[in-house]
C-alpha cells in the first residue's frame, strides 16, 4: 500500500482524465491520495472530486503565492470550509515562498498566521510549503506551537538538515517528493537519510516534479513508486516495508484508517 499525501488533482492536465489517472495510480499500489487545495477555485474543484472518488482525500488552504489576494480570509473561514466534508482532513497548503515572492512577505505571514491557528482550533494537520524562508518558517512554526500544539507536515522537503534537525524537535513530518530522486540531490538525500523513518511521507506534487526516469515530464500519482524506490535505498529498507511505514505514519499524521 502506498498513499500519495500530496498531489493536486484539480491541476491541468490530471483534471482532465481523473478516471485514468487514479486506475493507474490503483495499479501502481497506491491506495489513497491527498489532493492539496491552494486557492479558492481550487477547494470548489476538490470538494467535487473528494466526493466521486473513494480513495481520495482532500485539504483547505491559501497557498504563500496567492497571499496577497486572500488578505480578508478569516480563520473562522478556514475552520468552516475545512467542515463542509469528513473528507477533508488537512489544513494547507500554506508557509512561505520567498524564492519566487509572488506575494511580499507580510501578506504570505498573516496568512500563514491564519492557518496555524485554523489547525490549532480544530485539531487538524497543518500541511507547509517553505522555500527559501527557513529561518522565518521555524520561527513562526516555534513561536505558536509553544502557545498551542499542532500537526505539521513539511511538504516536499527540501530543506538543510539543520533545518530538518530543529523541525524534528517540533514533532514535524516531512514528505519526500521526486526532487530525491533527482541526480543533483546528494544533500537532500543525506537530510531523508538522517530522518527518522517514522516521520517520512510520500508524495508526488503531481502534474510537477517527475522523479528521475521521467523527469521533466507531467507527474501523476502512479509515479510515486519512484521515489519509494529511492528512499527505500536511502534507508536501507524493503519497497514492501518503507510503503507500510510511510502509510502507517500518514495514517497516524492525519487520523485515517486505511483498509
Amino acid at each position: 500500500m502506498i498513499i500519495d499525501s500530496h498531489c493536486h488533482l484539480d491541476y491541468e492536465p490530471l483534471n482532465q482524465n481523473l478516471d485514468k489517472i487514479l486506475d493507474r495510480a490503483s495499479n501502481s499500489g497506491v491506495k489513497l491520495l491527498l489532493t492539496i487545495c491552494t486557492q479558492n477555485e481550487s477547494f470548489k474543484k476538490i470538494l467535487n472530486i473528494i466526493r466521486k472518488y473513494k480513495i481520495v482525500y482532500g485539504t483547505y488552504g491559501i497557498h504563500p503565492h496567492e497571499a496577497k489576494l486572500y488578505e480578508s480570509l478569516k480563520v473562522e473561514k478556514i475552520i468552516q470550509n475545512l467542515s463542509l466534508d469528513k473528507k477533508l482532513i488537512g489544513i494547507g497548503e500554506t508557509g512561505l515562498d520567498f524564492y519566487y515572492n509572488h506575494s511580499d512577505k507580510k501578506s504570505q505571514q498573516d496568512s500563514f498566521l491564519k492557518h496555524i491557528k485554523a489547525a490549532q482550533e480544530t485539531s487538524s494537520t497543518l500541511i507547509v510549503h517553505s522555500r527559501s524562508a527557513e529561518n522565518e518558517t521555524f520561527d513562526i512554526l516555534n513561536k505558536e506551537i509553544k502557545k498551542k500544539h499542532f500537526k505539521i507536515l513539511m511538504h516536499c522537503f527540501t530543506g538543510s538538515k539543520e533545518f530538518a534537525k530543529k523541525l524534528m524537535n517540533l514533532d514535524c513530518y516531512f514528505s519526500a517528493s521526486g526532487i530525491v530522486t533527482f541526480k543533483k540531490s546528494k544533500e537532500l538525500n543525506e537530510v531523508f537519510m538522517y530522518i527518522p523513518k517514522s516521520k517520512i511521507l510520500l508524495e508526488t506534487d503531481s502534474p510537477y516534479l517527475s522523479p528521475e526516469p521521467n523527469r521533466g515530464k507531467v507527474n501523476e500519482p502512479s509515479q510515486i513508486i519512484y521515489t519509494l524506490k529511492h528512499i527505500s535505498k536511502i534507508k536501507k529498507e524493503s519497497e514492501e516495508n518503507m510503503a507500510r511505514m510511510t502509510s502507517n505514519n500518514f495514517s497516524k499524521l492525519f487520523n485515517v484508517t486505511i483498509t
